[in-house]
C-alpha cells in the first residue's frame, strides 16, 4: 500500500518509546534498534486502515519480535563466553525511555537489566509493560494474547524474581561525579583497606567481556575479594599499556542512571565500570569491556566531548 507522510510520522511519534521497551526487554541498544526496525517494516507492508490504535499495534508488534528474540538469546547465552552484562547506554540516550518515577529508573538500571535475565519472556515482558510504562494489567494482556487473571500472576511471579533488599541511591552528574571520584582514590590508592571501606561486605562484581576481551569469567563476591581484584586491575604495567596503546584516562559520568568511571584511550571508550551506590556502600560493580557493547556510547560520548578527564593512568 502506498505509505503516506503521516503515517510515516505516526511511526517516528513512537520511535522512542517503542526503542525504551524494547531496550529493557533485550538488554541491548543494538537488538532493540532492530527490533523497531523490523515493527517498521511490519507497519509498512500492514493494511493500515484497519488498525483502530495504531500505538497499541506497533506497541504488541514490537513485544513479539523481542519476545521471539529472547528465546533464541537464551540459546546463545548458554555458550557466551564468560559473564553476560547489559550493553551500557549514557545518560540522555532516548534508550533509556521515561524516568518520572523511582520503578521507571531501576527498571533501566544495569543490576535490574541483569536480574531480569532471570525471568522467562513473558515475565520480563508483563514486568517492563507494567512497571515502566504503567500499562494496565488488561491492556498488557492484550498485548501478550493472555487473560487479564494470568497476566496478572506473571506480574505477581515476575517481582517476586525481583525483589531483593535493594536501596539504590539516585544520582545526578555532579554526585557521579564525587562517587566516582572517591572511588578512584581508593581504587588507585594501591591499598586495600580504603576500597573495602568504601564497599559492602557482600558487594559483588561482574565483567563482562564476551570473547573479545579478557575479562574474569567468574564474579567477585566479598569487599575484600573486589578491592584486592580491582588494585590488581588498575596496577600499571607494559602489558596493559600494549593493550590500551597509550595512557588512559579516566572519566565520571552517568550511564544506566548510576555513576560510572569511563576508561578512555583519546576518544574511544575501552571500558565502563558502572557502580551501585547503596546508603551502606556500593554494592555491585558491572565491569563491561566487551567492545562490541561500548560502540554505541563511544559514539555518543565522543559527541558530547571534549571531555576532562578526573585522572590518567598507565
Amino acid at each position: 500500500m502506498p505509505f503516506a507522510v503521516h503515517e510515516t510520522d505516526v511511526f517516528e511519534s513512537s520511535r522512542g518509546r517503542l526503542e525504551a521497551i524494547a531496550y529493557r526487554l533485550l538488554g541491548s541498544a543494538g537488538d532493540a534498534e532492530d527490533a523497531v526496525q523490523d515493527t517498521y517494516l511490519r507497519w509498512h507492508a500492514t493494511d493500515r486502515e484497519r488498525i483502530e490504535t495504531p500505538e497499541a499495534w506497533l506497541t504488541k508488534v514490537l513485544t513479539n519480535i523481542c519476545l521471539n528474540q529472547l528465546s533464541s538469546a537464551r540459546v546463545r547465552r548458554e555458550t557466551y563466553v564468560g559473564q553476560w552484562l547489559p550493553e551500557p547506554v549514557l545518560a540522555g540516550d532516548r534508550m533509556l525511555g521515561p524516568s518520572d518515577t523511582a520503578e521507571q529508573r531501576e527498571s533501566v538500571s544495569l543490576a535490574m537489566l541483569t536480574l531480569m535475565e532471570r525471568l522467562s519472556p513473558n515475565e520480563r515482558a508483563v514486568y517492563v509493560l507494567r512497571e515502566a510504562f504503567g500499562y494496565g494489567h488488561r491492556e498488557v494482556a492484550e498485548i501478550l494474547d493472555l487473560t487479564e487473571s494470568n497476566c496478572q500472576q506473571i506480574h505477581r511471579r515476575a517481582k517476586q524474581h525481583l525483589t531483593a533488599d535493594r536501596a539504590r541511591t539516585e544520582v545526578d552528574a555532579a554526585t557521579a561525579r564525587e562517587v566516582v571520584r572517591e572511588f578512584l582514590a581508593a581504587a588507585l590508592s594501591g591499598d586495600t583497606d580504603p576500597l573495602v571501606r568504601l564497599l559492602t561486605e557482600d558487594a559483588v562484581s561482574v565483567a563482562d567481556g564476551g570473547a573479545r576481551v579478557q575479562a574474569r569469567r567468574t564474579p567477585v563476591i566479598g569487599a575484600l575479594g573486589i578491592a584486592r581484584y580491582l588494585r590488581g586491575l588498575f596496577r600499571p604495567g607494559p602489558a596493559k599499556r600494549a593493550v590500551t596503546g597509550g595512557s588512559v584516562a579516566l572519566h565520571a559520568d552517568v550511564v544506566n542512571g548510576a555513576p560510572a568511571v569511563l576508561i578512555a584511550v583519546d576518544e574511544r571508550i575501552l571500558g565502563v565500570i558502572c557502580l551501585a551506590p547503596t546508603a551502606d556502600g556500593v554494592e555491585a560493580l558491572h565491569i563491561q569491556v566487551n567492545p562490541d557493547k561500548l560502540e554505541r556510547i563511544t559514539r555518543q560520548w565522543a559527541a558530547a566531548g571534549p571531555h576532562q578527564p578526573l585522572t590518567e593512568i598507565w
